[in-house]
């Protein structure tokens, strides 16, 4: 068994292929690298998964549900929370160290013949997340499984996982994000993300905006694959909150699906649930209603990770990793749906490249009356925006200087939150930490939830 210093060796070594800022988008090497490997991208069927917001969860729910179906199943997803082999799961759990490692070992030498040539060509070497990308195709063709669930890393036409074809191409809800990137409208990003939309294929996706639905639309007829869309062909019929979740009612592509628990809160995460029905419908053959109690199996075993998840009680203590203004909106209706708080005191950290005035806007009218008292942070990210620059925005933006508190550490600010959410004895405040992926991850680890 590969200990934890293999593990953690290699991911030094891919952190010291960190991208280049400026490096041009593409996609050559990693289809030369898949050449080289003996074509590890084409060994199994791909659901491929993008969009904005709730890429993740969506991701994990249509994989429980294939494995209930007996599948054996890879799941490649990003960022990590805890460590780099959760990016890679095998059968719903992350790639055991061994096989990181094995693999890893097994493909250098031939990433080491791309590099050179790379080089040789004036190129930047192949990046960490390039090289991820090519790891996580080579285990899940080295298992064999039978069919695997990517999750692009950002944007789609030349995202690294774009080097696979998905037999199903799943777009989850599209909004701003990554806007220095990807592009200022929702249509321009959803040019980005309609990439991965294949010849031979078949495009699900959520509801969207007027411009990106009709850029997904045209390029779906453009290589002539079947589509559908929420609100149109399939989506969520109605939905009641239940303990620990949700009964959601489902009207699929192929069939209905009455009185779904899902386990997951709010309105965001039923949306997720019907657009991967859809896309499991489509994955069995085109549009083949779903066996209700495999379906169902599937869901209640469903975890997302860092997704309005209570890693504590009394206080209870709430992470959340949205990190864009949707985000924050979806998951502040759902904290108010399925918690009874009286009172909440938000941790928050963004990263410099988000719109940090949006989130915090956008905190303050979705939480409304529940949360009076902020605290702002940041985790240890070099792109994480100083604590003192947050509250200042904050103040800006009219939360109240006596409202707003300053802790650059991560534990700093849990204390003062914990101590403000049991300031009025009815043991009914709660504590969100929230704002970004790698403050949730720092507060997940720093509360003992180690596994993700």
């Amino acid at each position: 068994m590969a200990d934890e210093f293999s593990v953690e060796s290699v991911y030094a070594e891919l952190l010291g292929r960190a991208p280049e800022n400026k490096m041009e988008p593409r996609l050559a090497p990693l289809f030369r690298a898949m050449d080289v490997l003996g074509e590890p991208n084409k060994a199994f069927p791909i659901i491929h998964v993008t969009g904005t917001n709730g890429k993740t969860s969506t991701a994990r729910m249509i994989e429980s549900v294939l494995r209930a179906h007996g599948l054996s199943t890879g799941r490649y997803t990003s960022p990590h929370l805890s460590r780099v082999t959760e990016r890679i799961s095998i059968d719903g759990h992350p790639v055991p160290d061994e096989t990181f490692v094995r693999i890893w070992d097994e493909i250098r030498p031939y990433l080491q013949i791309v590099d050179s040539e790379l080089e040789a060509a004036g190129e930047p070497r192949l990046t960490y997340f390039e090289c991820l990308t090519i790891l996580g195709f080579a285990i899940f063709a080295d298992q064999p499984v039978n069919v695997a669930v990517i999750e692009v890393g950002l944007g789609g036409i030349t995202d690294a996982t774009n080097v696979g074809d998905g037999q199903v191409s799943v777009i989850t809800p599209i909004s701003l994000d990554h806007t220095d990137l990807l592009g200022d409208t929702t249509e321009d990003i959803a040019y980005e993300k309609a990439g991965i939309i294949k010849p031979g294929g078949y495009l699900i996706s959520a509801a969207q905006p007027l411009d990106a639905a009709q850029v997904l639309l045209d390029k779906a007829k453009d290589v002539g694959v079947p589509f559908r869309f929420e609100g149109v062909e399939f989506g969520v019929e109605s939905r009641t909150v239940a303990v620990g979740g949700q009964v959601v009612n489902i009207q699929g592509i192929a069939g209905r699906y009455p009185e779904l628990l899902v386990p997951l809160h709010g309105a965001h995460q039923a949306q997720n649930a019907a657009v991967a029905v859809a896309a499991l419908e489509a994955f069995f053959g085109g549009e083949k209603e779903l066996d209700f109690e495999v379906l169902q199996e599937g869901f209640s075993n469903v975890t997302s990770p860092g997704r309005l998840e209570v890693v504590r009680t009394a206080p209870t203590i709430v992470v959340d990793a949205a990190h864009n203004p949707d985000g924050i909106r979806a998951s502040a209706a759902a904290l108010q749906e399925a918690f009874t708080f009286t009172r909440l005191v938000p941790v928050v950290g963004v990263l410099k490249e988000k719109d940090a005035e949006e989130i915090l806007r956008q905190l303050k009218e979705s939480l409304g009356g529940m949360a009076e008292e902020f605290c702002f942070t940041q985790s240890n990210s070099p792109r994480a925006v100083p604590a003192a620059e947050l509250a200042e925005l904050a103040v800006e933006l009219g939360f109240g200087e006596d409202n707003v508190h300053i802790a650059e550490k991560l534990d700093d600010a849990l204390e003062w939150a914990v101590e403000r959410a049991e300031a009025n004895d009815d043991l009914s405040g709660g504590v969100l930490v929230t704002g970004s992926i790698t403050l949730v991850a720092e507060a997940r680890i720093l509360l003992g939830k180690t596994e993700a």
